[in-house]
């Protein structure tokens, strides 16, 4: 048995792990690289591995980072089965079309540019015939808790990993040689204050774990007082006659947020007639799936669907998926809380209302979510006091705030209440920078356990 890691090792993104276990190559998530520097070649880049002897894709969640490239691993020869949960299926599909139309905007951008220039156009990383061709592998639908086989000696169970809908940990119980191994990739955990989706489920035992250290050094703040941030922030903006811009991640965290405002206008702490703007047509789009899926639903959450109160029905919200919509809002001055992507304001509809709002002192920008360097959101956070929108600088007028207790990822402690006291042979910590790994890395060797932090192309035998 084997295991390898070619993305998401000394780094957060890109998440993608081979195993060699049964007779079988299996492939855990094939995400995107993302907010590094030559990030397209990073994209374009070999796998590290050949995609045609890959016999099996299990997918943890519909986030770019762990399913971006898989349109690139089927166009490169990949003919295997793709397992994941119901919902993430339904999310990957929404996720990845909205990827190949950027990718393709992208690559006519890039076109021009190199034309101007009298270079070689290159062709988009992946276009929609592929994102198409990707659903086609497509196979069972996992259930929480239910095992699945794979090939003899060989089966798979996902559990709830609590960090968006449908996302799983996946546990591989591979059978070679007369001697079983229980291999557990926790994929991204989730964060146990979250208001729609139930908690993390514990890790089950295993003898080899892979786990993430997003957070692996530090707290989150506590979700009660972040969610009064929030109604303060709005409320403050509110009395100065301005907008409410929030840069708002399109699954989960537009969700989380309109849960939360519904909450506060049911409560009177905010003005039930409030205008709000979820310019996303990629939010909307997931704010329907979820609707679709409440087995992924806490008990508190299906039982308001099943009394008929939509947690997502605000008395005046307005759904803008057209671009027309989206250019009429800002014609309106002041009043209004707008949601739009993306999240870390790199690009999308989200850059158009920053710069109709940010020169303005009476509005206000809401950041409630992860901000990577050198990305629009973190500089605007860092206090810069222009930036540049369009080919104009734009002064930064409006107040900025940071509320920090949204995030979907778990924080130190809850990490290690999903580890729990299990003391497998081997650790291998993913999906952090190097603080994150390192902090969690001195937390479990206190505890005499084996660590290991790999980089991108390691490969390590299961003995």
């Amino acid at each position: 048995m084997e295991i390898g890691f070619y993305g998401a090792a000394g780094g957060v993104t890109g998440s993608c792990h081979l195993l060699l276990a049964a007779g079988k190559k299996l492939l855990i998530d094939c995400g995107m690289f993302q907010g590094e520097h030559n990030i397209d070649e990073e994209n374009r880049a070999e796998f590290g591995f050949d995609p045609r002897e890959i016999d099996c894709l299990l997918l943890t969640h519909a986030h770019l980072d762990h399913c971006g490239r898989v349109p690139l691993l089927v166009k490169r020869g990949f003919r295997g089965e793709i397992i994941t949960t119901a919902a993430t299926r339904e999310i990957t599909r929404l996720v990845l079309l909205d990827a190949a139309g950027l990718a393709a905007e992208e690559a006519r951008r890039a076109a021009r540019y190199r034309e101007h220039r009298g270079e070689k156009a290159e062709e988009a990383l992946y276009e929609i015939t592929d994102v198409l061709d990707s659903m086609d592998r497509f196979g069972r639908a996992a259930q929480y808790g239910e095992p699945l086989s794979i090939a003899p000696g060989l089966t798979v169970t996902f559990g709830d990993a609590g960090h968006i809908l449908g996302s799983a940990w996946i546990l591989v119980e591979a059978r070679e040689n007369g001697l079983t191994r229980r291999i557990l990739y926790s994929g991204d955990l989730g964060n146990r204050g979250k208001p729609i989706i139930n908690p993390p489920t514990p890790a089950p035992m295993a003898d080899v774990v892979v786990m993430e250290t997003t957070y692996g050094d530090r707290l989150h703040k506590p979700i009660g007082p972040s969610v009064e941030e929030l109604r303060e922030a709005i409320v403050a903006i509110q009395e100065r006659g301005g907008n409410a811009v929030i840069p708002t991640f399109a699954l989960e965290r537009a969700q989380d947020l309109l849960y939360y405002l519904q909450k506060m206008m049911e409560k009177r702490e905010l003005p039930a007639n409030l205008p709000v703007y979820l310019d996303s047509p990629m939010a909307i789009s997931a704010t329907a799936i979820f609707r679709r899926h409440p087995e992924c639903f806490n008990p508190e959450t299906r039982e308001q669907f099943a009394d008929g109160r939509d947690p997502f029905a605000l008395r005046n919200l307005h759904f803008t998926r057209e671009t027309s919509e989206s250019i009429s809002i800002n014609q309106t001055k002041g009043g209004m809380v707008i949601m739009a992507g993306s999240g870390m304001a790199t690009g999308g509809r989200i850059t158009h209302h920053l710069q109709n709002n940010l020169w303005r002192p009476d509005s206000g920008i809401i950041f409630v979510g992860y901000a990577a360097h050198g990305t629009l959101a973190r500089r605007i956070i860092d206090g810069a006091k222009t930036v540049r929108l369009f080919g104009e600088e734009v002064n930064v007028a409006a107040q900025v705030f940071t509320i920090g207790g949204f995030s979907a990822h778990a924080d130190r402690d809850e990490l290690l209440s999903w580890y729990g006291d299990r003391r497998p042979a081997k650790t291998f910590l993913v999906h952090g920078e190097d603080r994150g790994r390192e902090a969690m890395a001195r937390v479990l060797k206190d505890r005499g356990l084996a660590v290991h932090m790999p980089m991108i192309g390691e490969r390590h035998r299961l003995d």
